[in-house]
This record gives C-alpha cells, structure tokens and sequence, in this order.
C-alpha cells in the first residue's frame, strides 16, 4: 500500500498539494487516516480546518472535533453550523447546542437555514421552551419564516413542548405543504394524544391529493390504537399490501401494537407471523402486546422463542418479560432476566433494575429485590416507590418506613410523591400502625403539599376499618374527592363482618350495590354478617337478592411454575390432577398449613 508521502508526491496534471490532501480525506474511513492528512496539512500550510472539521464529526470523533474547532482561529457560520449538527444529531449533546448557539452569536455571526432546525430539535429535547421562542422569533428576525425545512423543525418542537395551538399554526402558515409538512404535523399530534386530530388531518391530507409513506402510516396507527379504531387500522395494512410497500420493523411493528391495543391479538401475531425479517423491535413490539393483554404465559413463551431464533433482548424486552413474570410469579424466567442483565451490563439501567425489584418482590424473593436495589448507582422515584411498597406487602412495615425516611434525606432528585405515599400508608395497613398512618396522611399536605387522592383515602380508610374504627373509616369515605372503589368498601365490609357492625355495614352495602351490583363477594359477606347475627331473615334475603341478579360466585384462581411452565388452577377444576409433581406440591402446602394450626372454613351459600 502506498504511503500517504507517496501518494503527495504523484504526479498528478494540474492538481495541488492542497486539493491532494482534500480529495484523499473525502476518501477517509478512520480517524488515523484523517490525522495523517492533518498532519500533511500543517507541514504543508494548508489552512483547510472546515473540510477537516465536517469529516471529523461525520467519523463521530467528539473529542478530536472539539480540538479542532478550538484551534480555528476565527471560526466562521459554517463551522458553528458544523458543530451545532454533530452535536444535536451524533452525540445529542443539545445543552452543548445551546452552548454554541449563543457562542456564535456573541461573536456576531448570523444563524441561518442549516442553524436553527438544529437548533429546534435540541431546545424540544431539553424542553427549553423559553429559548425555543426566543430562536422563533429571531427566525422572524433574519426573514426566514418561509423556510419549509425550518417550519417543520418548529412544529415539531411545539409539539414536543405539546403547545399544538402553536404547532398547528405554523403548518397553516406553510405557504406550500409538501408531504414532510402534512407528516410533521401528523406525527406531533399522534406523539402528544391528539389522536382525532391525526386522523383528521391525515384524512384532509387525502383530499389535498397527497399520498402517504411509511411515516404517515406509522402516526396513522399509532393514533387507530389510541382510538381503538381498528376499521382505519384495517385500511392501512390493506394500504401497505396493495402497493406492496415493504413490511419492515417500524411498519410491522406499528401494524402489531395497533392491533394489540385494539385487543384483536391474533391480526397481531398474523403480521408478526408473516414478517420475514424479525428484529428486536418487531420480537418486543409482540411480546409487549401479549403482556398488555394479560396473555402472560404467551409473552414468555415468545420470548424464549425469541431467544433460540438468536435475537438478543434489549432493556425494552427485558422490561416487558419482567413485567410479565412478576404478574404470574414466573421466579425463574425473572432469575434469568437477571442473569442476562447483569452479563451484558444492563443490571444497571435504572428501568431493568426497577422492573426486577418489582418482579423479586411480586415472586416473593425480598431478599433479592433488596439486593438489586442496593446495587443500584441511580435511583428515581419509582425505583424507591417499588422497593417501599416491596416491603410494604411483604408485611415489613417498620423496614418500608425506614426506607421512605431513607428516601426524604438521602433521596437527591428523588423525592416522595403520590405513589410513595401509597407505599408507606399500605406499610402502616399491613402493620397496623394507625397513629403512624394519620401522621403520614397529614405530613403528605403539610410538608410535601401534596393533595391526597383516593389512593390515600383507601389505605386510611382499610387502615382504620382493620384496627376496628369503622366510624372513622366511614368518615373518610364520605371525604373522598371522588366516589370510593369496590375494593375499599369490600374491605370495609369485610371488617365490619369481623366486628359485627350492623350499622355501618349496611352504609357500605348500599353503595356497594350501586357501585358494583355483580360483585359475588360482597353478598357473600353481608349475608354471612346477617347470618352471624342471628338475622336470618336479612341473610336470606342476600342470598335471594344475589340470585335474583345473576350473580355467580367467581372462582378462586392461581399459577404454580413446574419444568418452566404455567400451570393455572380454577377452584373446583380437576385438570391438573394427574401431575404427580402437582399432589406433591398440594401435599407438603397441606402440611405445612396444618403445623401452623390452619383449619379450612368451608362456606356454603
């Protein structure tokens, strides 16, 4: 291979040394290369630092980038311009964009067409809605509201800002729309929840004679799930297959979330199914649809499907499969997400490690979840919020409470919110602290201002009714900012069956009715109450009331994890019986239930 020496010293009709070097670092596919040619341009005096500078940032070399404009000695708008794209669009370093935006204009050079798209995209993602006014109007300033390339940059940062009032304005303002206009405005709207508005627009974008690409479609059926309207859905993949646009990750995967949140799951595996190329998108995109549909046992079996076909999971994968296995305590798929995460250095992304502090504790493994969380670098509110509430329902009050006052001191960032308050309320309910539990109530208002919601109200209000202040309890209900759950009230009831509060039962009963008139339980509990009272004419009346409105008891329901896989059980059903390892699990619970001095009440209603 010739040297680089070499190669200046051809001769070559009418070219310079200057223009040499120029064309052999177009040519450049490595930073050493283009250190040569630097080197080559010193010795040689050739004061070319922008064509350097642009070959630089596209090698995505940050530092050696950061050299070079610093040794400019009058930096021009061409190499601000540079600069300001590799930042925004390489290294997303849009403080920094702001940085040199106000650099540059410091030093009196005028941003132009190639400064402030960049220049919108950054102050959207830092949310610097201040200076994003500010740049609109020096847009205004410098005559260049014309620009259609920065008109969409501006829709899509006041749609990120979510101001779509403003957005909105700016595309009515486009002179002459092409098709990235109608996308920009329809994909701020579908990102922000304006889904009507989406589906509006693209129908009016239809009329105007324009047709849709793949960008426009992917919006479209991102807002079809939101509106659950899977006729348009329908269309859109009639659309795709008619003018046989290709069916890669990002339509596939907008086509199977559609469907997914439409609830038509087998449409969604049919075009999953049907995808030649699979990539971890397309694997997640399914995979999260099963979990959102309460499909559990499907999500994990896809997913070790997706790890023979030797597609690796990602923190999203991870994520969903962990979410599923805490939902049906699938301990050892959790283990393994585990493992994986820690061999590919993802234990701790804050999100993957919340999820398996959720999943230990759900799986009834605190001791692990605890481990994770200790382990953890950063945490966020939820990260402490999941921790708190682990050992909330694993009826370590004293070690939750500590936590929170862990939390409030050492917290950084992370202070108590609405969900931590949940956590430690539930804490004080599963340990019966009720004094702890007013003072929490209170201090939520007081010293975090904070107003309480339902949430609040409902843990108040089990909290008393377990301690036997079931007036108090009624109290709260009636200061409730919204009408109370049937979980609440059931758990009400339940305490004044324990009791034997007639009055106060009878208030819940009443609401109960009106509330949930279908739900099994709360007759049963009511007429038992009766019943135990010696009222037996109210108890009856329960039991006929129930039948009357064709209420049927709901079977108890459960999961146990055998060789890797989901058994569920149904109260009354068999199907399972012939497993011996399932009678031996039956056996030793069995056991074990009889030396804590468990006696079964049997109920018939």
């Amino acid at each position: 291979m010739l040297s680089l020496e070499m190669l200046l010293r051809a001769k070559v009709p009418s070219e310079s040394v200057a223009e040499k070097l120029l064309t052999l670092l177009k040519k450049c596919v490595s930073t050493k290369l283009v250190e040569q040619i630097h080197t080559q341009m010193l010795i040689n005096s050739v004061q070319k630092p922008n064509f350097l500078l642009s070959k630089i940032i596209d090698l995505q070399d940050f530092t050696y980038a950061s050299l070079v404009f610093h040794h400019i000695p009058r930096p021009n708008e061409y190499a601000f311009n540079v600069m300001i794209r590799g930042l925004t669009t390489t290294w997303r370093n849009y403080s920094l964009t702001l940085h040199f935006y106000f650099q540059m204009k410091t030093l009196g050079l005028k941003p132009n067409n190639f400064t402030f798209p960049f220049l919108f995209i950054s102050c959207a993602n830092l949310l610097a809605l201040s200076h994003g006014l500010a740049a609109h109007s020096s847009v205004f300033k410098v005559g260049l509201d014309v620009d259609a390339h920065l008109s969409h940059s501006l829709i899509t940062m006041y749609a990120r800002f979510g101001e779509l009032g403003s957005a909105r304005k700016v595309f009515d303002e486009i002179p002459e729309r092409d098709l990235v206009s109608w996308n920009s405005m329809i994909s701020g709207y579908s990102k922000m929840g304006y889904a009507g508005d989406a589906v509006e627009l693209f129908d009016e974008m239809r009329d105007e004679g324009f047709w849709p690409d793949q960008t426009t479609l992917v919006s479209v059926l991102g807002s079809c799930g939101d509106l659950d309207d899977i006729g348009l859905g329908r269309w859109v993949e009639g659309f795709v297959m008619e003018n046989k646009m290709e069916l890669n990750s990002f339509m596939g995967s907008a086509l199977i979330n559609m469907y997914g949140k439409c609830g038509d799951l087998v449409s969604a595996r049919r075009v999953f199914d049907g995808m030649v190329t699979k990539d971890v998108v397309t694997w997640n995109a399914m995979i999260t649809v099963y979990a959102q549909n309460g499909v559990l046992d499907a999500a994990i079996m896809l997913f070790n499907g997706m790890k023979e076909s030797g597609v690796n999971p990602d923190k999203i994968t991870l994520i969903g499969i962990l979410s599923a296995s805490a939902s049906i305590g699938a301990l050892d798929v959790g283990k393994w997400v585990d493992t994986y995460a820690s061999e590919r250095g993802l234990q701790d992304d804050i999100y993957v490690a919340t999820a398996l502090i959720d999943m230990y504790a759900k799986c009834g493994s605190i001791d692990s979840a605890l481990r994770v969380f200790e382990g953890m670098p950063l945490k966020n509110e939820v990260s402490w919020n999941a921790m708190i509430t682990a050992l909330a329902f694993h009826g370590q009050a004293y070690e939750a409470l500590s936590l929170f006052e862990r939390m409030s001191k050492e917290g950084g960032d992370a202070c108590p919110n609405e969900i931590t308050f949940i956590g430690v309320l539930s804490a004080c309910v599963h340990g019966g602290l009720v004094d702890e539990g007013r003072r929490l109530f209170d201090l939520m208002s007081l010293s975090f201002g904070l107003i309480p919601r339902i949430e609040h109200y409902s843990c108040m209000v089990d909290l008393l009714a377990r301690a036997g202040h079931l007036h108090e309890a009624w109290d709260f209900i009636e200061k409730m900012p919204e009408k109370p759950d049937e979980i609440v009230l059931g758990a009400l009831l339940g305490a004044c069956q324990k009791r034997k509060n007639v009055d106060v039962s009878q208030w819940v009963m009443q609401l109960l009715q009106d509330i949930k008139p279908t739900s099994s339980g709360n007759y049963v509990i009511s007429s038992k109450l009766y019943a135990n009272l010696g009222m037996w004419d109210k108890s009856a009346k329960m039991r006929a009331l129930m039948k009357q409105r064709g209420v049927n008891k709901t079977p108890g329901c459960s999961w146990i994890e055998i060789d890797d896989q989901i058994l569920e059980f149904l109260a009354g059903n068999d199907i399972h019986l012939g497993s011996p390892k399932v009678f031996q699990v039956f056996d030793l619970l069995n056991e074990e239930m009889k030396r804590e001095g468990y006696i079964p009440k049997v109920v018939c209603l």
